[in-house]
C-alpha cells in the first residue's frame, strides 16, 4: 500500500515523499490518519536543524525515519482509524506517536484507543498532555501552594489546567503575549505579564523555552521553592544568576522530560498507561482553544515554516492541526 509522509530535508524546507508500506505483521496495526498535531517547540528545532549532535539519539521520536539533522521524518501526534490489525483495535480511533503521514504501520502496543468523549481534533494534544502529566508527577504540587507557570504555550497551558483542578492551590500563568489571557482564565488560572507576576511562589513550572523566563523564575521564588524546568533549549545556553539569592533561599531546579516516567510513578505506570491517562484528561471542551488552525496535509510542506515561526505581526498558533482527506 502506498503512503505519503512529510520529510524535513534542509533548514526550513519540507517535502512530501511517497513510500510503499511493507506487509503488516501480526503485532502491527495499519492506521489511516485522520489528524496530526504539530509540537511547535520541538518541531521548530528540528526544522531549523538545531537538535544538538549530543542529543540526536535522545531526541529520536519512537517511529522516526532518517537521522538528524536532515533528511528526517519527524512528529509524534497522530490520530487515526485502525484499518487492519488486532481485533481489539480494528475500526477504532487510536493515538500513536507517529510522524506526519497519511497511512502507516505501527506496533499495536503503541496504538492507544481514544476515548469516545475526546474528539479527533482534540486528541492530537495527547503527546503534550502526556508531557504535562509527567511534569505534574515531577512537580508533586501540594494543596495550599502558590504555583506559577511561566510560558503559556501548549505544555504550559495544559500544566496550568491540571494545577487549576487541584483544590486549595493558587495557579497563575505568566506570558509575554497578553492575548493568552482569555484562554488562561478559561482554564481556571489567573494571568499576569512578566513584570506583574506575583512573587513568593512555592512552585514554579518554567515552560517558556527562553532563558529570560528561567531567570525571572528565580526572582519570584519563595524560601525553599522549587522550579521545574520543562523547557528544552536545544543548542542555546541559559545563563543564570546563581550567586544572588539562590543559595540563601535554598532553591531547587529540577529537570523534567517525558522520555522516562517520572520517579513518583515509575514502576507503577507504564508508558502506555500514562498515555491512556493523558487521553482521558482531554475530555474537557475548554481545551479546544489550544488547537488550530487547521492545515491540509497536502499543503503542509509550504505551510510548516510559517506555522512554526510566524512573522512578528502574527500571533503564533498553539497546537497547529493537520487534517487528512
Amino acid at each position: 500500500m502506498d503512503a505519503k509522509a512529510l520529510w524535513t530535508i534542509a533548514t526550513n524546507r519540507c517535502e512530501l515523499r511517497g513510500e510503499t508500506l511493507p506487509e503488516r505483521q501480526a503485532d502491527q496495526a495499519l492506521v489511516r490518519t485522520l489528524a496530526t498535531g504539530i509540537s511547535r517547540g520541538t518541531e521548530r528545532l528540528v526544522l531549523a536543524g538545531r537538535v544538538p549532535e549530543s542529543q540526536h539519539a535522545a531526541m529520536r521520536c519512537p517511529l522516526q525515519a532518517g537521522n538528524f539533522p536532515f533528511p528526517v521524518k519527524y512528529g509524534y501526534s497522530a490520530v487515526g482509524i485502525v484499518e487492519d490489525g488486532p481485533d481489539n483495535l480494528l475500526g477504532r480511533r487510536i493515538f500513536c506517536l507517529h510522524p506526519h503521514q497519511d497511512r502507516f504501520l505501527a506496533p499495536a502496543a503503541m496504538c492507544i484507543p481514544v476515548p469516545d468523549a475526546v474528539p479527533t481534533h482534540r486528541a492530537i494534544l495527547a503527546a503534550n498532555m502526556e508531557t504535562a502529566l509527567n511534569v505534574m508527577w515531577d512537580a508533586r504540587p501540594l494543596a495550599g501552594e502558590r504555583a506559577l507557570v511561566i510560558g503559556a504555550g501548549v505544555v504550559g497551558l495544559l500544566v496550568a489546567a491540571l494545577l487549576a483542578r487541584m483544590p486549595g492551590l493558587e495557579t497563575v500563568v505568566c506570558d509575554l503575549d497578553p492575548s493568552r489571557r482569555a484562554v488562561v482564565e478559561s482554564l481556571g488560572a489567573a494571568f499576569a505579564a512578566p513584570e506583574d507576576a506575583p512573587d513568593n511562589r512555592d512552585l514554579i513550572i518554567h515552560a517558556s523555552a527562553n532563558p529570560a523566563g528561567l531567570r525571572r523564575a528565580l526572582e519570584l521564588c519563595a524560601f525553599e521553592a522549587r522550579i521545574v524546568e520543562a523547557s528544552w533549549f536545544g543548542t542555546r545556553e541559559a545563563t543564570l544568576p546563581l550567586g544572588e539569592a539562590f543559595h540563601a533561599k535554598r532553591l531547587s531546579i529540577l529537570s523534567t522530560q517525558v522520555g522516562a516516567v517520572a520517579p513518583a510513578m515509575r514502576g507503577r505506570r507504564t508508558h502506555g498507561e500514562r498515555m491512556a491517562l493523558a487521553l482521558s484528561l482531554l475530555a474537557d471542551d475548554r481545551l479546544d482553544a489550544l488547537v488550530g488552525p487547521p492545515t491540509r496535509f497536502d499543503d503542509l510542506p509550504m505551510a510548516m515554516p510559517r506555522l512554526l515561526d510566524p512573522p512578528p505581526d502574527e500571533a503564533p498558533p498553539l497546537c497547529p492541526l493537520v487534517t487528512y482527506g
